[in-house]
């Protein structure tokens, strides 16, 4: 195992689910839930002390990104930023369309509905089969009644990456303000904020080996006075979001992303960063996997998310494999990961994701995707292969 992080017993291949927290960021957590348990809104002194330790922790979340501590709002992870943002923009201005993109995580899709039964028109940006938008369509997506743009960064099921930039300088243009949701962008290096033509984005903290329970949503400063938040109460992060903030959980989002900054820029050889290793492990676990008969890869296999392997599980005359059933039969092989298709109440459901991307209906179901970390070594994902084929072919017997 990787030295730098605490992990599971099983190969854990499931970190767009979550990731194992690094012992830094857990022993951090713990000192600061000893040192500064006081309410960082009291004027006592354990309030003080909580205070400043979280405007610190703030502060070290800010520069990690390249943006300023006034553009960042604490919440509780990426759902809530999403909402927030969202519906706090949407809330702020007159009923116009959102555009979202037809593969994106179901809680901008919940949002998405809030606003629809609003008064808001939702427009789905359609994509490619490899799951990317279709920029062919950008004027159309664009044009007026637009007012508010929602795009996944890195899609958590297939792993394709989108054009944001391309897409945000478009919205700049045409003020139509931007929204991404970055959570599996974060984790694979730091984004540069100021540099990004975006107005708004999401991300939580668990995605990057950081605690559960806390996210972030950065804005530009001009729509500080202008988001409208989701809940009344105390006065807590600008006035944005009420609550008593947790100062162990930033702390602990602060730790994470500073051993992230470490791990991809303060390593002395390049090569040797986390995220260098975990793309090359990826690649080679990649190639072998194309032995397998029955496997076809999905996503796009140039712009994607560089820990990421997707893919439909069939027979060996290419009949499609439950990906929910070869995610039980790994996880007997001590092999964690996820099936691609979605779940509601332990039922299997078509991947609206797969069908956006014109995926045959009978391969709706097959979804299985592989996210890597730096907790894994190549002796552990030299077994996969076999693994793999195991759980096929167990998945695919009848019982």
């Amino acid at each position: 195992m990787h030295s730098s992080s605490s992990c599971p017993s099983e190969i854990y291949l499931d970190a767009c689910a979550t990731t194992p927290p690094r012992p830094e960021v857990i022993q951090r957590i713990f000192e600061v839930q000893e040192s500064a348990w006081g309410n960082p809104s009291s004027l006592h002194g354990p309030g003080l002390i909580a205070a400043e330790l979280l405007e610190r922790s703030r502060q070290k979340i800010a520069s990690c990104l390249m943006a300023s501590s006034t553009e960042l709002v604490l919440t509780s992870g990426a759902t809530e930023s999403i909402h927030l943002g969202l519906l706090g923009m949407a809330r702020s201005m007159q009923s116009g369309r959102l555009v979202i993109s037809a593969v994106e995580h179901p809680a901008v899709l919940a949002a998405a509905q809030v606003l629809k039964r609003e008064g808001w028109e939702v427009c789905y940006w359609p994509v490619d089969p490899l799951g990317r938008v279709k920029l062919e369509d950008l004027d159309l997506m664009l044009a007026p009644p637009t007012r508010l743009v929602s795009i996944i960064w890195g899609q958590s099921e297939v792993g394709t990456i989108q054009p944001i930039e391309t897409i945000g300088l478009a919205c700049r243009e045409r003020g139509i303000v931007f929204h991404t949701d970055a959570t599996q962008v974060l984790s694979q290096g730091l984004l540069h904020w100021a540099d990004l033509p975006i107005d708004l984005l999401s991300a939580s903290a668990h995605k990057f080996q950081g605690p559960k329970g806390i996210g972030l949503l950065l804005l530009r400063p001009e729509l500080i006075d202008v988001l409208q938040p989701l809940q009344g109460g105390g006065g807590q992060e600008q006035g944005l979001r009420a609550g008593t903030e947790s100062v162990a959980l930033a702390a602990g989002m602060a730790m994470a992303l500073e051993q992230l900054k470490l791990s991809r820029s303060g390593c002395a050889d390049v090569e040797l960063a986390d995220q260098v290793k975990v793309q090359r492990m990826r690649d080679a676990l990649r190639i072998n996997l194309q032995t397998l008969p029955g496997l076809h890869f999905t996503g796009d296999p140039i712009n994607r998310l560089p820990h990421h392997i997707s893919m439909l599980v069939g027979s060996g005359d290419d009949q499609p494999i439950s990906g929910r059933a070869v995610v039980r039969e790994l996880s007997r092989l001590g092999v964690a990961t996820s099936s691609g298709s979605a779940c509601m109440a332990g039922q299997p459901k078509n991947s609206a994701v797969l069908q956006a991307m014109q995926i045959k209906p009978e391969w709706l179901q097959s979804g299985l995707r592989f996210s890597l970390g730096s907790w894994l070594d190549e002796t552990q994902l030299d077994q996969i292969p076999d693994l793999l084929q195991q759980a096929m072919i167990a998945a695919a017997s009848p019982e």
